[in-house]
């Protein structure tokens, strides 16, 4: 490895091949990583509402999962292998298919959106620690919130909202910013505290268990499932939860860099499957235990509660809310770790190798996040910035289908590392002063296939698959014309 003092402004040491002796994940690991970026309030609301709420056999939502899964699983695969093999992220194993300036900006794509995310996703954080200290203070006195200082908002937040705020982001950027191990550490803590805080909470609503497998039994439709008129909700499905699962992807390699071998990354990520399915039965028998003790405690819903801190809200049990907030809490912080801030961290890094480091890529991520997080309410959730930031997202596709045509096909797996960091002209991804033009127009070209499903309401029955026909459009063209 080189070191930072040297003149080359393309190398930092967060972002050069790392030492084989830092391979230590197995596939346990990504067992705990695919755990993770599904154990969230979304993936739970998403997969019980799939199954209990809209009118879809069961199997259709199971085996729509199941390959919807798969699907995940052979995309990252693919895209992590060659991290895996040469123990590099993203940014760098873009500046193959790029060039090595070209990956500079299109690589701030992800982080663009990854840090945007990050900050919504800790604005939302921060109000289950918002709630944690109102308990508090309520249980200590209940007038104290009645005191004008706590009736004074800004920015759609009161002094509790912005301190905690605050203290999600300081909190959040001292442990993500630990290096790979200690992040490892906090993905595997994580996972199976979740797990076992849905065993917990499922233990403490189900005051009957027979009553919610009948519920259970009675609420899942069990139709045939080989019938024509289940193939569109069956497409459905698949792609709903492929697109959520798509957003980790891209950034894969980020973390298939430190899996042991070939093997570990193939048996870890079918570890996806099996998450599915463990935290399918999860949400479906949480929601329904739930919905059975409001009904026998006499308390009127008006639909079937598939959020867990709608649940909680409901059932007004305060230990439990307290309990239940504090596994959302970790839930949510690391999925923010996974989706959002390492990927930020490692495009950043990439952007100004010479000049940022993981403290102060991490302050770059914070800074932003705490503009995010403060405008979300007043500003950025009304007028539709989300549609600004999926059409961002269009880019990713493509950038995988580019990056997978250039190394498995074009360049046969191998990777020149003594080029990959050079500004060289004679260097093999120097291309023209630094950018690949035909990588360019390829990712062009599948970004506006991507994102017509967005914004072509005719197109619109296929938005959920956007991710996937960019990949194949880039990919096809890239490989047209890289291949002359």
């Amino acid at each position: 490895m080189i070191p930072n003092k040297s003149s080359n402004n393309l190398i930092n040491w967060e972002i050069v091949s790392i030492n084989p002796n830092d391979k230590n994940w197995n596939w346990r690991d990504l067992f705990c990583f695919w755990a993770v970026s599904i154990q969230s309030v979304i993936g739970f609301s998403l997969i019980a509402s799939l199954y209990l709420v809209y009118d879809l056999n069961f199997y259709v939502v199971l085996f729509g999962g199941i390959l919807a899964s798969f699907l995940a699983f052979f995309f990252s695969t693919l895209i992590g292998n060659p991290s895996q093999k040469h123990g590099l992220p993203f940014p760098v194993i873009l500046r193959s298919s790029t060039g090595v300036v070209g990956a500079k900006y299109i690589g701030l794509l992800r982080g663009i959106v990854g840090i945007f995310m990050f900050g919504v996703q800790t604005f939302f954080i921060s109000k289950a620690i918002g709630y944690l200290i109102r308990i508090l203070i309520f249980s200590i006195n209940t007038e104290i919130m009645d005191k004008e200082i706590f009736l004074v908002f800004f920015m759609g937040m009161n002094l509790i909202d912005i301190i905690s705020f605050i203290f999600t982001l300081i909190v959040q950027f001292f442990l993500f910013s630990r290096g790979q191990n200690f992040v490892r550490s906090i993905i595997k803590f994580s996972s199976y505290f979740v797990y076992f805080g849905l065993a917990i909470f499922l233990l403490i609503i189900t005051e009957n268990f027979n009553d919610v497998i009948k519920s259970a039994s009675l609420s899942l439709q069990f139709d045939n499932f080989v019938s024509k008129s289940n193939i569109s909700p069956l497409i459905l499905v698949t792609g709903t939860l492929f697109a959520y699962f798509s957003i980790i992807i891209l950034n894969f390699g980020d973390f298939s860099r430190y899996v042991k071998s070939n093997d570990q990354l193939i048996k870890g990520n079918l570890s996806l499957i099996l998450n599915f399915i463990i935290f399918s039965i999860f949400a479906v028998l949480i929601v329904l235990g739930a919905d059975l003790i409001l009904s026998k405690n006499m308390i009127e819903v008006e639909r079937l509660l598939t959020n867990p801190n709608d649940i909680i809200g409901k059932i007004d049990n305060t230990f439990l809310s307290i309990v239940v907030l504090l596994f959302v809490l970790v839930a949510s912080c690391s999925t923010n770790l996974i989706a959002n801030y390492i990927p930020s961290q490692n495009v950043l890094i990439n952007f100004l190798p010479k000049k940022l480091n993981p403290k102060s890529s991490g302050i770059i991520i914070i800074l932003f996040s705490f503009i995010v997080g403060l405008l979300w309410l007043p500003l950025l959730s009304q007028i539709g910035i989300l549609s600004l930031i999926d059409t961002l997202g269009s880019f990713f596709g493509p950038i995988f289908g580019v990056i997978i045509a250039d190394y498995f096909i074009i360049r046969s797996s191998r990777i020149e590392n003594k080029d990959i960091y050079s500004l060289e002209e004679t260097g093999s991804y120097f291309y023209s002063n630094g950018w690949h033009l035909k990588s360019l127009y390829s990712i062009l070209i599948g970004f506006i296939f991507a994102a017509s499903t967005i914004w072509n309401i005719n197109l619109n029955f296929l938005q959920s698959f956007s991710w996937i026909v960019g990949a194949i459009i880039a990919f096809i063209t890239y490989y047209l014309l890289a291949s002359e």
